[in-house]
Parts: C-alpha cells; sequence; structure tokens
C-alpha cells in the first residue's frame, strides 16, 4: 500500500471495463488518479502529441487501457487501429525523451499476439501476431520494451486472456462472450454455441486481472522491460463455459437457458480456432500473483451481479 502512496497516476480507458475496474481498487490507496475517458466527456486525442505533454507533467504511473479492442473491426480498418492502439504508444514515449519524463507504463496486452496457439503457453512461446489488432498490439509492446531498454523508463506488459466478471459492458460483439452470454442466459435468451465448443480457453476473473496490474506495477523493479503471459492456468472449452453458465442461471433464477450450436460465420478469423492456457509461472515468481477466482465461482459471481442490475 506503500507504494502507491503520494504517487500522481494516470488512467486512460479510465471507464472501459478493465480502466473503471483498477480505477475503484487504487481508489483505496493513497494516491492521486488522473481519470481519462471519452465517457466523461472529456476532450482528449490520444494519438495528438499535445494531449501527452499535457498530462505527463509530475505522473509517477500510467496505466494504459484506453484503446479499441476488436480483432474484426482492425482486420477492416487497420489504419485506424493503427491510430488507436499504437499511435498513442509512440507519442508517450516520444513526448517522455523530449522532455525528460519517466513515468513507469502498466500495459494491457493480449495473449492472441502469440498466434494460433495449441496448448500451454508461456513468455517463450514464438509470437505470430495473424490479425491486424495483434500486429499492433506486439507493435507498441516493442516500443515499450524499447522505453525501458534504453533506460529512461520502466514498462510491463501483461498479455490477458479472457477476461469476464462485473463491470461495464464491452461494446464490441467479439469482447466479453462470457458476460454476453451470462446476459442472455439470464433473459433466458439462447445461448449460441460455435461449431462444437470443443476449442479451449483459458477464463480470467476481471478481480484477478486488476490483482495482476496492481502487482505488476508495486513489482516494477522486478517486471520492468518484460511481458507477462496472464492466465489460470486451467482450461475450459467453449461448450463448458456455456454449461456451466446455463447451470448458474438455472440454479439462481429457476430458468433452464437452452444452448444451440450453430457452424461458425464465413468471415470468421483464424485466431478464434485457437486452444489456449496460460502459463504464468514467470508473473507468479516475480510478483507473487496467481489466479484465485476459478471459472465456477467467478460465472456464480457475474450472475449474482447481472440478475438485479441493467443487462
Amino acid at each position: 500500500m506503500n507504494f502507491f502512496s503520494k504517487k500522481n497516476i494516470l488512467i486512460t480507458g479510465a471507464s472501459g471495463y478493465i480502466g473503471s475496474t483498477v480505477a475503484k481498487a487504487l481508489s483505496r490507496f493513497d494516491c492521486r488518479l488522473h481519470l481519462l475517458s471519452r465517457r466523461d466527456n472529456q476532450v482528449f486525442d490520444i494519438t495528438k502529441k499535445n494531449f501527452w505533454q499535457s498530462v505527463l507533467k509530475n505522473v509517477d504511473i500510467v496505466f494504459h487501457f484506453a484503446g479499441q479492442t476488436s480483432s474484426s473491426f482492425a482486420n477492416n480498418h487497420p489504419i485506424e487501429d493503427t491510430q488507436t492502439n499504437l499511435l498513442p504508444i509512440v507519442r508517450l514515449i516520444e513526448t517522455c525523451q523530449e522532455h525528460h519524463y519517466s513515468p513507469d507504463v502498466i500495459f494491457a496486452g493480449t495473449v492472441t499476439q502469440a498466434g494460433n496457439t495449441r496448448g500451454r503457453i508461456n513468455e517463450d512461446f514464438k509470437d505470430n501476431p495473424i490479425t491486424v489488432y495483434d500486429i499492433n498490439k506486439l507493435t507498441a509492446e516493442t516500443y515499450l520494451r524499447y522505453y525501458s531498454d534504453q533506460a529512461f523508463g520502466r514498462a510491463v506488459i501483461l498479455r490477458l486472456c479472457n477476461i469476464y466478471g462485473p463491470g461495464p459492458s464491452n461494446s464490441k460483439p467479439d469482447r466479453g462472450i462470457v458476460n454476453l452470454m451470462i446476459k442472455k442466459a439470464l433473459k433466458n435468451e439462447l445461448i449460441t454455441v460455435f461449431g462444437k465448443g470443443n476449442y479451449v480457453r483459458d477464463y480470467l476473473y476481471i478481480d484477478d486481472v486488476v490483482n495482476a496490474f496492481i502487482k505488476a506495477a508495486i513489482n516494477i523493479d522486478k517486471t520492468k522491460g518484460k511481458y507477462y503471459v496472464i492466465g489460470t492456468g486451467v482450461g475450459h472449452t467453449i461448450l463448458q463455459m456455456a454449461t456451466a453458465i446455463k447451470e448458474e442461471v438455472k440454479n439462481i433464477i429457476d430458468k433452464e437457458p437452452a444452448i444451440i450450436f450453430s457452424p461458425f460465420p464465413k468471415n470468421t478469423s483464424v485466431i478464434e480456432y485457437r486452444n489456449f492456457i496460460a502459463d504464468s509461472t514467470r508473473f507468479k515468481k516475480d510478483t507473487g500473483w496467481s489466479a484465485k477466482i476459478s471459472l465456477k465461482e467467478g460465472i456464480k459471481k457475474t450472475v449474482n451481479y447481472y440478475k438485479n442490475g441493467d443487462i
């Protein structure tokens, strides 16, 4: 707790799913939070040099979550995705170089930067991004490692797996699938599973995500210049996940939503046909972090959260 005392902390994307939850967690500490969000009608452009010049002075830590999160959108709009997900990091580093700023930067990456994986993955796995979104995420990560390696700043990247749990809804239809299925189930709508639902994912509860970002910052002396694969280390098929939602909703509201199987849409990205389980051994060694919430427990918590809320 002393690590954050009196520090100035900038959070971009502060009204988003992860950003808002990290902001809530950090509000418990004796620090000064600077929250930047489009939803609050703030006028700023993170792709512009003058934006970073106006916000970075005296900032100790930057948690960077702003950006667009849809791989399909990125493939269809590569220039816009580059401007949204890569250019802000370049501008941030450029500003730090010119003005001799050196905030710690904690960045949200994605495990899909590794490409179409098969099985348990750690940091030794060779990256092979196959979407524009992942190419830009990986390039932004490379810039941040340069930022650390050139000794004028410290940065760490957390590559996240499938995140779910209470919080604001994601506006992109190909993100937040667990939460989307839970909302459909609570409304007794059909839960659609593509193919046979036999592709494996590692599902990580939002509280464990937040704890990972906090520990990455606190242990920046060990984590600087590195990226980490973040997950529970336990894999579940998409059908297993959907079935767990169905059973939990039935237990809570005494309705049993139906699961239907549908062919994958023709424009489905190859990245959707991956099997992935995270090996977070290295991050646990450097920070002491580990995931605490199982998929079953996390689904129960999320169903209860949305049960009486706006779904």
